[in-house]
């Protein structure tokens, strides 16, 4: 078997700069932006399945907005009862924010032996609800209690928010035990929320911020036993296996016989409610998908067409080298290594494009460093996309018939 000499090859590159310049500068940018797109794509992508620590399953969530003056908190507890009676419903509780649904109160939080500067840097996303969240919710108590009945006390009294200024204890997130008290034991230790000391009395594995900031402080959280005494509420509800459905239907029915006034801007399942949340993602991923498409769909017919257009205008050479014994694997392998060589080209020069492009969004947008795995693998795929985009001009001048293409001289 006789080798391939790359001379000739690079010798028709030379004759012709320019549109081999402006190939290898498309291969060049298409390498740096979809390099950076799957990066992009691929970290909002694991973003978008982040553990909640509720038990989704069976898990309603319905909207309630009172239109009433005041008289919040006994409406609530008459709600909690009235839904308790649905058929169907395991348990039910009424909640100031949930994991994902975007209504956020977040507190600096310390311990006493923290410092001003120390306390500074911790900050907890806080969570209210009635009686029967943990149970509801399906949070995973991991160490400690519930809390007691006695426990439990309005968020405000009369017009003046208290807050905190009532509360004696607290719920904490693991991850927030681990940060406020690396390597000690949380049960028992006492945390302030501005001046007031909560004793910690239970540890939930897992319970993630109504907003996410996707870092460690996303599972920075806390549970308090304070009822919220306000018209804009979520009804948590847990169904029993298999009736989410109905249950769902007779709920919400249930809360508008209950007080017709009211408006229900939403009565779905846990699981529509997080969809909902990443639902931006979504489209901002579905664009950034279709732009990397569309790019690579232009360089394969830039790749293609230029290749047809090569060999139109070397009909006759491709005659001669038939006729003087050049096989048909030869003359489509000279096309396939032209355009490996040029794509080779653009994909090492885009490869040193893609790590500037990212070290300007690093800048510019916070976005993470480009991990360099992604480099070799868009090399990769755009080499392929180039072999697949010739082999059709490759494939046409292998089967050009030697008498024909010297007659057309």
């Amino acid at each position: 078997m006789t080798t391939f000499p790359i001379a000739p090859i690079l010798a028709s590159l030379r004759r012709h700069r320019m549109t081999t310049a402006l190939l290898i500068l498309q291969v060049s940018f298409t390498c740096a932006i979809v390099a950076n797109i799957a990066a992009m794509t691929t970290k909002r992508v694991d973003q978008m399945h982040p553990t909640s620590g509720l038990r989704e399953d069976g898990l309603l969530v319905i909207g309630s907005t009172s239109t009433r003056k005041s008289g919040f908190l006994q409406q609530a507890r008459t709600d909690i009862e009235a839904l308790r009676t649905v058929p169907g419903v395991a348990s039910a509780t009424a909640v100031d924010a949930l994991p994902m649904n975007n209504d956020s109160w977040t507190n600096g939080v310390r311990t006493a032996s923290m410092t001003d500067d120390e306390a500074s840097k911790h900050e907890a996303s806080m969570f209210t609800g009635f009686p029967g969240v943990i149970e509801t919710l399906g949070l995973d108590l991991v160490a400690g209690r519930d809390f007691v009945a006695s426990e439990y006390t309005p968020t405000r009294i009369a017009e003046g928010y208290i807050g905190t200024n009532q509360a004696s204890a607290v719920i904490v997130s693991e991850a927030l035990a681990r940060d406020l008290w690396p390597g000690a034991q949380a049960l028992g230790q006492v945390l302030y929320v501005s001046t007031r000391p909560l004793r910690v009395v239970g540890v939930v594995r897992q319970l993630l911020a109504p907003v996410l900031q996707g870092s460690q402080k996303d599972a920075m959280t806390l549970l308090l036993p304070l009822m919220p005494d306000n018209g804009n509420l979520s009804y948590a509800i847990r169904a029993r296996p298999g009736q989410a459905e109905s249950v769902l239907a007779l709920a919400r029915a249930r809360l508008e016989a209950v007080d017709s006034e009211r408006v229900i801007p939403h009565a779905r399942t846990y699981r529509e409610l997080r969809q909902d949340y990443f639902r931006r993602d979504v489209t901002m991923i579905g664009l950034l998908v279709a732009a990397a498409l569309g790019l690579l769909f232009v360089t394969a017919l830039g790749i293609g067409g230029l290749a047809s257009f090569w060999v139109q205008q070397r009909y006759r050479q491709i005659g001669i080298r038939r006729a003087i014994g050049a096989t048909r694997a030869q003359i489509r392998l000279h096309f396939q290594l032209e355009n490996a060589l040029i794509v080779g080209a653009g994909v090492v020069v885009g490869s040193l494009l893609a790590v500037g492009f990212n070290v300007l969004l690093m800048h510019f947008y916070e976005v993470d460093a480009l991990p360099l795995g992604w480099l070799p693998a868009t090399a990769l795929a755009l080499w392929m996309l180039g072999q697949l985009s010739v082999y059709s001009a490759a494939f046409r001048a292998s089967h050009v018939p030697p008498v024909v293409a010297i007659r057309s001289a």
